[in-house]
């Protein structure tokens, strides 16, 4: 069960990435297009290690990479764009639950994955408690919190939402895929293929001549600590990434998005040390009803990974 431990300590970074990606769409590079041109273009920091684990793997196989990767920068756009005209605390939930179930469903069609009685049940629990930590009721809970700092207050975005059930089925796409050239290449090869793919796909981007300047403008606002704080970042991502990948080379792709709900739940602890000592930046929602949804949904979430283990 290596992949299970590798595939929580990545949702335990993503967590924290996530949080930081918010604050740096918002504050340091408005633009979606700019943001997704940057990790796009940052992900090709692999190729240091191409000389020792790069190899050959046939025009088919090159192709599917190249093609994989590309995947990767329109999920990103997409998710980007929908953080930014929607409300944070529906969107990475819609995402957030719409990822494992656009994977199973595309792995059992096109992978031929199969699941024993015990896996179907921890997948339902880990769905279930997914669903229940999203939905949190609105207030001064976490995900309310980040809304305000970043000015997404509003009523519902219809536009929104389907950009971000779309980006949540191209994500799925994205690991499915990943995961289908895993099976046939080494892990290392295969992940700098793919990275590749997202990279020349990223710089596309460039051709367009308003949204060169729209990139070029975000990316004179990463300066001093903005620019630490992007890098920075970036290259714990990158490790989350990397982590989470691993996971889906050794094990379930559909099981591995469906522990997405751990990242959640690492994000109400977050939430809870961040209330208790910083007070002034998140008071946390101390009603009886969100203690229990919180509660409840963590324990469908243990039992999942019980009945994984």
């Amino acid at each position: 069960m290596d992949w299970l431990i590798i595939a929580i300590a990545a949702y335990l970074i993503l967590a924290v990435v996530n949080l930081a990606d918010k604050f740096l769409l918002e504050k340091v590079v408005p633009s979606a297009k700019a943001y997704t041109f940057l990790v796009g273009v940052l992900g090709l920091a692999v190729i240091v290690i191409a000389p020792w684990f790069l190899s050959w793997p046939g025009w088919y196989l090159l192709f599917g990479n190249l093609a994989i990767g590309a995947l990767f920068p329109v999920a990103l756009l997409l998710l980007y764009h929908a953080l930014k005209i929607g409300d944070v605390s529906k969107i990475i939930p819609l995402i957030g639950g719409a990822v494992p179930i656009f994977t199973l469903i595309l792995a059992m069609l096109f992978l031929g994955e199969r699941f024993l009685s015990m896996q179907w049940v921890a997948i339902f629990y880990l769905l279930l408690g997914t669903v229940m930590l999203a939905y949190l009721p609105t207030g001064h809970n976490l995900w309310s919190t980040v809304k305000s700092w970043f000015g997404l207050t509003g009523p519902k975005n219809k536009q929104a939402v389907m950009i971000a059930i779309g980006a949540g089925f191209v994500f799925a796409a994205f690991f499915v895929g990943t995961k289908f050239l895993y099976l046939h290449q080494p892990f290392l090869s295969s992940f700098i293929w793919i990275r590749i793919g997202t990279f020349l796909i990223s710089l596309t981007l460039l051709i367009p001549k308003d949204l060169r300047k729209e990139i070029f403008k975000g990316l004179k606002n990463i300066k001093g600590k903005n620019s630490a704080l992007f890098f920075s970042n970036q290259g714990i991502a990158a490790i989350g990434f990397l982590l989470q990948n691993y996971a889906i080379f050794l094990g379930s792709v559909a099981i591995v998005n469906a522990l997405q709900g751990v990242q959640f739940a690492f994000l109400l602890v977050l939430g809870g040390l961040i209330s208790v000592f910083f007070p002034k930046l998140l008071k946390e929602n101390v009603s009886k009803m969100v203690i229990i949804q919180k509660i409840l949904a963590i324990v469908l979430i243990s039992l999942g990974l019980y009945f994984i283990i």
